[in-house]
This record gives C-alpha cells, sequence and structure tokens, in this order.
C-alpha cells in the first residue's frame, strides 16, 4: 500500500515537472516594455483652460506627470466645458470619460455631502493647517474613504490661501444689509450666507461677471485678486470686501479614476502623486506671489474700494458657521468621523499658531 503511494507520488510530480518545463518562462523584455508603454490621460477641469492660479495649477501638474514620467504618462488637459461642463467633472472622472478631474470637492455637496469638508470650512483651517491634516492628520486618508464608493482616488492638487470675501455692488454696513442680498457663494458658505437671509447661487466661475454685471446676482465671490482681476470683475462692482470668512483656503482637487490609477506601473503611480502635491504647494505660492501685486492693480488702476466686513456680520456669520459644520457632522457615521478629526486637528494647531504664525505677524 505504501510503495503505491510513493509510486503515484512520484509520477505527479513527474508530471508537474513536466507541465514547468512546457509552459512558456516570463519573458523580462515584454514585463519591460508593459512599464515603458505610451499612456494617454484625459484631465477635464472646472476652470476656464490655463486661467490664473486654478487652470495654470492644473496644467503644472500635467506637465510634471509628463515630464516626471518621460512621456510614458501625457496627460491632455480639458478646460471647462471643452469636455464636459463645470459641475460634471466629478461623473466624467467616475465613469471613466477622462481620468483625472481638477475642481473643488465642495462642488460635489448634492452627492457627497461629506466631500465639503475637503473643499473649505468657513472659519476653519488655512492652507498650511490643510496641508498639514490631509498628509499628516489622517486627512488623506478620510477623504479616500469618502470617495471609494465612486471608484475615486483624491489628492489634495493646489490651495488658494485665505480669500477675498468677495464682490458687492453696495456696501455691507451691518447684518441687515446681508437680507435678500443674491450671492454666488457654493459650500457651507452658502449654507451660512441662506440662514443669515442672504440667497446663495451656485455659479461656475466663467459665468460670474455676466451674472453679476446684469444684475443676475447682486455679489459674488470668487477666489482673491490674482484670479478676480483676471475675470475683470472690477467692471461689474466696485466694493471689494475681506476676509474671506468663507475660505480661508480652497483646497483643490485631482480626482483620478481608481481603476486607471491601478493600472498604472507603480513608478508612474508615484509619479502621479508627486505631481499632485507639487502642483499644491506651488498653486500656494503662486497666488502668494500675485495676489499683492493685483490687489494693487485693482486700487490704482481700477479705483476699487476695498472695505473690511463689520464685526456684526462677521460674527453673525461665524454663528452659522458653526451650526453648519456641526449638522454636517451628525449626516452619517462617516461625516461624525470626518468631523471629529478636522475639529480635533484644528484645535490642536490653533494653539501652536496662536504663539507661531499669529504672535509673529503681530511682532512684525
Amino acid at each position: 500500500m505504501n510503495r503505491r503511494k510513493i509510486l503515484k507520488t512520484a509520477a505527479l510530480a513527474t508530471t508537474a515537472v513536466g507541465l514547468a518545463a512546457c509552459k512558456p518562462k516570463e519573458n523580462p523584455t515584454a514585463t519591460a516594455n508593459k512599464s515603458k508603454a505610451r499612456i494617454t490621460w484625459k484631465m477635464v477641469t472646472a476652470w476656464p483652460k490655463n486661467f490664473p492660479g486654478l487652470g495654470t495649477g492644473a496644467q503644472f501638474m500635467a506637465d510634471a506627470i509628463n515630464a516626471m514620467s518621460g512621456g510614458r504618462l501625457t496627460v491632455e488637459v480639458y478646460g471647462s466645458g471643452e469636455l464636459v461642463p463645470a459641475f460634471e467633472v466629478f461623473d466624467a472622472v467616475s465613469a471613466g470619460t477622462a481620468q483625472i478631474g481638477h475642481s473643488a470637492a465642495y462642488y460635489w455637496k448634492g452627492k457627497v455631502p461629506e466631500a465639503q469638508f475637503f473643499g473649505a470650512v468657513p472659519f476653519g483651517m488655512n492652507a498650511n493647517e490643510m496641508n498639514a491634516w490631509l498628509y499628516h492628520g489622517g486627512g488623506l486618508a478620510l477623504w479616500e474613504k469618502t470617495y471609494a464608493p465612486f471608484g475615486l482616488k483624491p489628492l489634495p492638487a493646489g490651495q488658494s490661501g485665505v480669500q477675498m470675501g468677495g464682490w458687492f455692488n453696495k456696501q455691507i454696513n451691518s447684518k441687515e444689509d446681508i437680507k435678500g442680498l443674491v450671492m454666488r457663494m457654493p459650500g457651507m458658505g452658502g449654507e451660512i450666507l441662506a440662514r443669515a437671509g442672504g440667497t446663495p447661487q451656485a455659479l461656475p466661475g466663467a459665468e460670474l461677471f455676466t451674472a453679476l454685471q446684469t444684475g443676475t446676482i447682486d455679489a459674488t465671490e470668487w477666489v482673491g485678486p490674482y484670479n478676480d482681476l483676471a475675470f475683470g470683475l472690477y467692471q461689474a462692482a466696485q466694493f471689494y470686501y475681506y476676509p474671506g470668512w468663507h475660505e480661508p483656503t480652497a483646497c483643490l482637487e485631482a480626482m483620478i479614476n481608481q481603476e486607471a490609477f491601478d493600472a498604472l506601473p507603480d513608478d508612474l503611480q508615484s509619479i502621479v502623486e508627486l505631481a499632485a502635491m507639487a502642483a499644491n504647494q506651488n498653486m500656494l505660492a503662486e497666488f502668494t506671489a500675485n495676489n499683492q501685486r493685483a490687489l494693487e492693480t485693482l486700487q490704482t488702476e481700477h479705483q476699487v474700494k476695498i472695505r473690511q466686513f463689520p464685526a456684526e456680520v462677521l460674527a453673525e456669520f461665524k454663528s452659522y458657521a458653526d451650526e453648519v459644520l456641526s449638522e454636517l457632522g451628525q449626516q452619517s457615521t462617516l461625516a461624525t468621523e470626518i468631523y471629529n478629526s478636522y475639529k480635533s486637528f484644528a484645535k490642536q494647531t490653533r494653539n501652536w499658531l496662536q504663539i507661531s504664525d499669529l504672535a509673529y505677524l503681530q511682532a512684525r
């Protein structure tokens, strides 16, 4: 009996060796060729192509991928409306119509309310704090968890820094002046405006000038002097308010079709991630370098009237901001997890900023 088992095992082993010998060996050249395959991706954006700061930020990321990959991965950038409208970027990338989308997460509040945490939180963290939370405080992992059901991989791909409060066709002297105000303002800022008695509108950037000039809206926020000068908003309204309470920074996103990303070799995946990180930092530097020059042009050449929001208006917005953020944090189990992480990290960084950035600016 044992002898028969031994013979049977030996026969099976011989057969296996024979089959292995007949199986074609993996060709190292074929593997190398696969890693050198030329791939072309489409990037759809929510901005006009090459628009200062936002559009140039998207192009910066694409150029960085093209250069670092040696042309193995080429990203073609499409401005808003060239391939899909601005507010259809999310669906286009999720469906695989394009492999990358460059936009702002708060645009998707209707389908993914939790995404607003990763775009801009009124009276929330600034650009440096956001980057710290995303890269080193668990924020990016939560963002990935938020987008995973849609087959998307999010990456931070731009920071605006503190924005301006917006353009108004009348002065804001008290909180009563907010009531009945029709203003372009997306995300949580729009909800806060509504509670203060205003009427928020969600419009893509390309439509702002016409809407403000024709009186469809009474006011609009966009980004800051660098962007706003390029759009010519000073021709439609003369009162320019600060601070941008609604967006202490706008964290721009590169959302990537997960299936397309997973199909890339490891080195190209790393290149995409590093290009997004470089674009994230470069955009903040670009805004910082250009905002002051643009502000001076707006004041000296176009006689724009720079105004600060009255304290009572900011206090009103702040009270509603706390409500809106808290309510968003209760909409789902995931929202609660993100809310707790965001608030905890913001509290920690606030303590440090009190004796670092804030103290230094006051001393300077």
